[in-house]
């Protein structure tokens, strides 16, 4: 494995390897719209990006899903259609369904992936983040999950991560 710009490279991909590779989680939370939203078998086979987050942060969430969002304009369209960016609120108290939906708002213009926003209690939220072996309330860590169910690459906030991602989404994608 080697290393750019200090972050551990798996082969081909530019984002940092995971290893082992990481299954997509089962857990079901609540969208913006209040439905149940089953993460695990709704986004099975699409490559999907994973965010935990909170709308109220000033820096680096709004900065980690604009990187996400111009990831993704640099792709093909149907890849995009393919794609779910999956963010889970991690500020339980704050972060209402229509208050993640307006948020999103910003970052999912211009793209044609589809954008979803999760919420729960704060059991769900710790249970969520442990699934996806995510242990923290705030993340400045994207996974990619692929077409075969399994997250190889994640993205820690850099000033490449936009490029890491629109490189790595197409390979993700292909396989299976």
């Amino acid at each position: 494995m080697s290393e750019l710009n200090g972050q551990p490279q798996n082969g081909k991909y530019l984002g940092a390897g995971l290893n082992p590779a990481q299954p997509r989680p089962s857990i079901t939370l609540t969208d913006t719209s209040g439905k149940p939203f089953a993460f695990g078998q709704r986004t099975s086979g699409h490559p999907t990006l994973l965010y935990f987050g909170y709308t109220n942060c000033p820096d680096i969430c709004p900065t980690t899903m604009f990187d996400v969002s111009a990831a993704l304009r640099a792709v093909p369209k149907a890849l995009q259609k393919q794609t779910y960016v999956v963010f889970i609120s991690t500020d339980v108290k704050r972060d209402t369904g229509a208050v993640i939906k307006k948020w999103l708002a910003n970052f999912d213009t211009n793209t044609s992936a589809t954008f979803v926003g999760l919420r729960g209690t704060q059991a769900q939220i710790d249970a969520a983040q442990t699934a996806a072996h995510d242990g923290q309330t705030h993340s400045a860590q994207v996974l990619l999950y692929g077409t075969d169910d399994y997250a190889r690459v994640t993205y820690l906030q850099s000033t490449n991560e936009q490029q890491q991602i629109a490189h790595d989404l197409p390979l993700v994608a292909a396989q299976n």
